[in-house]
């Protein structure tokens, strides 16, 4: 998020140099305020349903992008882990039996830092207001996309011992 003015005494932002790199800070030094622009966490899951892997379609998506079901971590959430079951839960109405790490990944465009597991689920899918639709993917014939969420779910097939390949991704 980006701030052109300091929440603490309304001050136009300025950029300065901090421990080397550019950061919005206050002009007002008894104020002190810096903008760090911290990474927002965010928290994926690749859904395993009967034998399947889930990918989705956001509503503010373009066809033909599908993804992983991701969400972000709130302060009320007592982990990471019951954050992605809540989300699993929230977007396709399934219930998570567990929450597995796969690994943690950078999402340079949104400033985030994306945190998956696999999450094998039961029940019957039913999409939230977010979701418009959603794939069947066998893991055997399943490709990645090259970035963030795309690249957790390589790593889970690799550890399922397949060979994912990369996808091409469409020119918008």
């Amino acid at each position: 998020m980006a701030f052109n003015f300091c929440p603490q005494c309304a001050k136009p932002l300025q950029a300065r140099i901090d421990e080397g790199i550019s950061r919005n800070a206050c002009p007002d030094e008894s104020c002190g305020y810096v903008h760090w622009d911290n990474p927002t966490p965010v928290v994926a899951a690749v859904v395993e349903h009967e034998g399947h892997i889930i990918l989705a379609r956001n509503r503010a998506w373009p066809v033909p992008f599908y993804a992983l079901i991701t969400g972000f971590l709130e302060k009320t959430d007592p982990s990471p882990e019951e954050a992605v079951m809540r989300e699993v839960q929230e977007e396709l109405n399934l219930q998570a039996q567990s929450a597995n790490f796969i690994g943690h990944y950078v999402f340079p465009r949104h400033n985030q830092i994306i945190i998956a597991y696999h999450v094998p689920a039961t029940g019957e899918i039913v999409l939230n207001d977010e979701l418009v639709d959603y794939k069947r993917i066998e893991p055997a014939k399943a490709r990645y996309w090259p970035a963030a969420t795309g690249l957790a779910l390589r790593d889970w097939l690799i550890t399922q011992g397949h060979q994912p390949q990369a996808m091409d991704l469409p020119k918008l």
